[in-house]
């Protein structure tokens, strides 16, 4: 049985994961070059933003610690988990410079112990490379036999920032590609130990489990561009809505209600290079990925659109307002977020902007473009601009006061600011509702084609 973790990356997901395991028994080592982060944990203080970490560290007080040795931290634990970054390649790949990397030091380690150690490989990889390159870097290091005198699974996760704790101890099921029974079996009962529900299982292979991670969030970007769809099509039809049309299709069994909410395009560090991996991988074995490819165009394409939309609303001097950059609520990463690229490309058209999110740091995104500023805050973004797009739906924005919007037009690209429809002295624009000017349907026909 496994007593004890080491953590190796303390990053977005790194971090949390180690607390988790931590608050609930095991004893953690967590690992990362960066000093600032070790020191911060040792400290008790969270080193990325994530929503109930802190309390969670506090949690988990006399259980965690961390270093910068990865060797160190793998001698005195019984299974390694490797989160570190596999950066996107220009054609689609993922790198595994840095998992690579830790594997070698990992495999040092083993070297020096007599006892069985798993590893477990949660960074997002190609097909191929856990059962190849990573499996080959441990070996080599360690100079024992996979599946013999260590174990390896692939297990990524399912999570998303900002609700990275409730996640992990909440997962729909957990996708485990094992070298063999003994290592899946290990890697289960860690689970079955951390978890708060009753997950599902999936084990398989490496192979599998490696498509089945792409094929998951490429299938989720998939269904969130339909939506989307859905909601310009409503945006020109008179009377037509499409939280009713979604909401309807979400009852369907075969269809779900998750991300079906027909809104902006998809961001974040995960989906858009999913997506784009799968199509590599298709693309590099000769099978179809034509989905897929349609899915990236027409996500890609949102932000013309959207462009062309708010540039109509907005028709005087003043700067045209964007609250929200994140990619989502409750995070502070800009990623290929919406309203990032919106506000790139709207200053790439000349067109001057004021921007405002509670958690990114804007000053460092946008000090190149000239066209860009940053506001102190939701209310003082509103008060300099006559229009103003809601891009990310932050509960602070809907809680500001109603004679805050007196006098502006709001684009609600998310329908959460709902309250303010009918009320006078403001033009309310509800996106993915019928009613957008016929030139906006031209506009996108241009866009899509």
């Amino acid at each position: 049985m496994i007593s004890s973790v080491s953590v190796i990356g303390l990053g977005k997901l790194g971090s949390p994961m180690a607390a988790c395991f931590a608050a609930r028994g095991f004893k953690v080592v967590a690992a990362d070059v960066d000093s600032k982060k070790v020191d911060a944990i040792n400290a008790g203080v969270p080193p990325i933003h994530e929503p109930g970490l802190a309390e969670l560290l506090r949690e988990s007080k006399g259980n965690l610690r961390a270093t910068l040795g990865v060797e160190e931290a793998v001698r005195e634990t019984d299974a390694t988990f490797i989160i570190v970054a596999t950066p996107s390649q220009p054609g689609g790949d993922f790198s595994l410079r840095h998992a690579l990397s830790a594997c070698e030091a990992i495999g040092r380690a083993i070297r020096e112990k007599s006892a069985y150690h798993l590893v477990v490989l949660t960074s997002t990889v190609m097909p191929g490379h856990t059962g190849g390159e990573i499996k080959d870097a441990l070996e080599r290091a360690s100079g024992k036999r996979c599946a013999a005198d260590f174990g390896l699974c692939y297990n990524p996760e399912f999570i998303a920032l900002g609700t990275v704790i409730r996640d992990f101890y909440n997962p729909d099921f957990l996708l485990i590609g094992e070298c063999d029974k003994r290592a899946g079996d290990l890697l289960s009962d860690v689970y079955r130990r951390t978890c708060k529900n009753s997950p599902a299982y999936a084990r398989m292979n490496f192979i599998n489990a490696e498509i089945t991670k792409l094929s998951v969030n490429t299938y989720i970007t998939t269904k969130i561009s339909y939506a989307n769809m859905l909601a310009r099509l409503c945006e020109h039809l008179p009377e037509a809505d499409v939280n009713v049309v979604t909401d309807a299709l979400g009852l369907d069994t075969r269809i779900g209600p998750k991300y079906l909410k027909g809104a902006v395009s998809y961001g974040g560090p995960c989906f858009p290079r999913d997506n784009r991996a799968f199509a590599a991988l298709a693309s590099r074995v000769g099978a179809f990925s034509d989905l897929a490819d349609a899915t990236d165009v027409f996500n890609r394409a949102q932000i013309k659109y959207f462009a062309s939309v708010v540039k109509e609303y907005h028709a005087n001097g003043k700067p045209l307002g964007i609250l929200g950059l994140t990619y989502k609520p409750e995070t502070d990463v800009v990623e290929e977020a919406f309203g990032h690229l919106l506000a790139q490309e709207l200053s790439a058209q000349g067109i001057s902007v004021l921007v405002y999110d509670p958690e990114a740091n804007l000053s460092a995104s946008f000090q190149q473009l000239p066209h860009v500023q940053v506001a102190h805050s939701a209310a003082d973004c509103v008060s300099r601009c006559e229009t103003v797009l809601i891009a990310t739906p932050w509960a602070e924005f809907r809680n500001l006061a109603a004679d805050v919007w007196q006098g502006k037009t709001i684009i609600d690209c998310w329908r959460s600011m709902a309250h303010l429809e009918n009320h006078p002295g403001m033009n309310y624009v509800r996106l993915g509702h019928g009613g957008l000017s016929s030139p906006g349907k031209e506009r996108y026909v241009a866009q899509g084609s």
